[in-house]
């Protein structure tokens, strides 16, 4: 492990981490007292008061202070659902190093784990992500957790609180380095498939004595160099198994798959897929609507992020089409910094993109390479096309027909260090914003989330300091220290949903090898109307629905998601703000069977329960 002594002797710029993190330490600022100050603004963590006492565990063996390059940084994810069917929505958090947790919301703002009577805790391997997905349609969402060559995991939903591993029965015993799993209908027979992404075989062939878990690669080398592992879609057989289909569908990929968002990007009626790539260009695959896919990224998105991890489809600019935004943490590891310098006096560009893969290194050098030496070495190893890639975040604005542009800088959405991608319009003024759980944790110095607020006019302003996001409420480092220096806190994912049933999207995080946040909002109170929808003869979860809503000349649209945003996913229930507007003329509901259904003048500041007419 390096040591700060040994950095300050070198008197220059000293990179790690992803070939280029740089071990540098901010100034140790105090911290509240254990407990932290009572929250207010905005938006408000109030995990602590409401239960929420979950840590994600990371490996010793393979972070702090044996840190190594590979992806146990990655951390793990959250997901949402009403698991139990009484109104109100759950929350399952997945660890590394102990079990996961499944919290029951008490409905009076409190949550209370229930993971061993539910018999999901797991702990016996290294977890990843999960998705809820009601796979047999008897309205309980069951539960598909990833992990890291430990096999993953479905657990079907027995309706009595309690769930039941069925994964081989279910055919799906693939073991590997799994990611993501998103479910949804990609042949519209009313049944939830489910997509599976993996990145590649990064751990050594031995376990670790004494554990479960394999250790990783130690260096960017040997992450570049690993055999690389592919997409898997898996087809809903109706009866409780599933077929994989991928050969046949045709959307293996390129390996270093990581976030899923599932969406109709050219509104033929077929649900598409955009999959992130970590090293390399993402893919947006085209439904084809016979069982098949057609890479159609050059075409619809020309150049994706590089290092691209977490990406959401959610209406930008209220324009009545999807937009996408796809968030590149991977980048932002080539940026120099200089030893003694804090963030606020490296004055680090959110506005622009870099260049080149390495970025601006001109002080920097990285076994024994430096400049154009290592920027092809790098080139090199991940087998970088300039012509396929940009370096840092992408916002592909829908300007119909199929088409998109890129408009990132202009609306303000270029970040630094981002995992994740949440969206909600979280004051309630009719636009939705957008969440990025960011930074790196120890041994890197401190680097905040952000909240990019909406402003109405395709462009937001970040807003994380003001509402209440930053800092943390506990100090920007853990209270236990790791080899004797601080420990920066960071955020992977994060999930959004109104669990309170009050008209206002809160937000919850998984933290690596942290607590979680749970941040509710408190925003002034504004008009709203939300939408929970069950398909009869699309899937009963409704996954990929499509809800317009129409004011007077406005046009607000949401669709029911399936998982997405980077290990992480939201509620499915559609939420619109209103702001001061007083009345919605009517809604249109096109659902995933293809059928659609009008809505006029719906009561607002209520929830609707729609069901799919027969």
């Amino acid at each position: 492990m390096l040591k700060s002594s040994w950095l300050l002797a070198l008197g220059t710029v000293v990179l790690a981490a992803l070939g280029a993190y740089f071990l540098i330490r901010q100034p140790d600022h105090s911290a509240p007292p254990r407990g932290g100050k009572q929250p207010t603004g905005n938006f408000r963590d109030m995990a602590a008061e409401c239960g929420l006492d979950f840590r994600m565990a990371f490996l010793p063996s393979e972070q702090g202070e044996n840190f190594k390059i590979n992806l146990y940084d990655h951390g793990c994810g959250v997901a949402v659902a009403d698991f139990d069917g009484d109104g109100y929505e759950d929350i399952y958090f997945v660890n590394q190093l102990g079990p996961n947790a499944l919290y029951r919301n008490r409905g009076d703002g409190t949550f209370v784990n229930v993971s061993e009577n539910a018999g999901v805790a797991v702990g016996d391997r290294i977890c990843v992500g999960a998705a809820f997905g009601d796979i047999d349609n008897d309205g309980y969402p069951d539960l598909f957790v990833t992990s890291i060559r430990g096999g993953n995991i479905l657990f079907r939903n027995l309706g009595n609180g309690k769930f039941k591993d069925v994964t081989k029965e279910a055919g799906l015993t693939w073991i590997g380095h799994s990611q993501t799993a998103a479910f949804f209908d990609y042949d519209k027979d009313g049944f939830l498939d489910l997509m599976l992404t993996n990145t590649a075989n990064w751990t050594f062939p031995d376990r670790e004595p004494a554990a479960f878990y394999y250790p990783g690669v130690k260096n960017l080398w040997g992450l570049a160099a690993s055999p690389k592992e592919y997409n898997v879609l898996y087809r809903n057989n109706g009866d409780g198994t599933f077929t994989n289909v991928t050969d046949k569908a045709g959307v293996k990929g390129q390996g270093w798959g990581g976030d899923v968002a599932i969406f109709d990007y050219d509104e033929d009626g077929n649900l598409d897929m955009l999959i992130t790539n970590m090293f390399g260009r993402s893919q947006l695959w085209r439904n084809n609507g016979n069982g098949t896919f057609s890479d159609v990224t050059r075409a619809v998105l020309g150049r994706t992020s590089f290092g691209a991890i977490g990406s959401k489809a959610f209406d930008f600019n209220n324009d009545g089409k999807l937009d996408l935004i796809i968030v590149d943490m991977h980048s932002d590891m080539w940026t120099g910094f200089v030893l003694g310098m804090t963030p606020p006096e490296l004055q680090l560009s959110e506005k622009k993109k870099f260049a080149k893969l390495s970025g601006p290194m001109e002080l920097a050098s990285f076994e024994g390479l430096a400049g154009e030496k290592l920027e092809q070495k790098l080139v090199d190893v991940f087998q970088v096309r300039y012509d396929e890639v940009l370096f840092g975040n992408t916002l592909f604005k829908n300007v119909g027909g199929g088409k998109f542009t890129e408009i990132s800088e202009q609306a303000g959405v270029e970040t630094f260090w981002p995992w994740g991608v949440a969206t909600g319009d979280f004051n309630n003024d009719g636009f939705e914003d957008v969440f990025l759980p960011s930074g790196m944790g120890y041994p890197f110095f401190y680097w905040g989330n952000r909240l990019l607020m909406n402003n109405g006019n395709e462009t937001c302003s970040e807003r994380s300091r003001q509402d209440g996001i930053e800092p943390p409420r506990h100090g920007i480092y853990l209270a236990e220290k790791i080899g004797g220096e601080s420990a920066s806190r960071s955020s992977r994912c994060a999930a959004t949903a109104d669990f309170r049933k009050i008209g206002r999207l809160d937000i919850v995080t998984n933290n690596f090898n942290d607590s979680p946040y749970f941040f509710q909002n408190h925003f002034p109170r504004k008009n709203f109307i939300t939408f929970q929808l069950q398909g009869t003869k699309s899937n009963r979860d409704a996954v990929g629905a499509l809800v317009t809503a129409h004011l007077g000349k406005e046009v607000l649209v949401r669709q029911v998601p399936a998982a997405g945003g980077y290990l992480s996913q939201s509620s499915k229930n559609l939420h619109f703000g209103l702001g001061n507007r007083e009345r919605v003329d009517r809604v249109e509901i096109r659902w995933p069977s293809g059928k659609h259904q009008e809505i006029l003048n719906p009561a607002i500041n209520q929830w609707h329960r729609v069901v799919e007419p027969r």
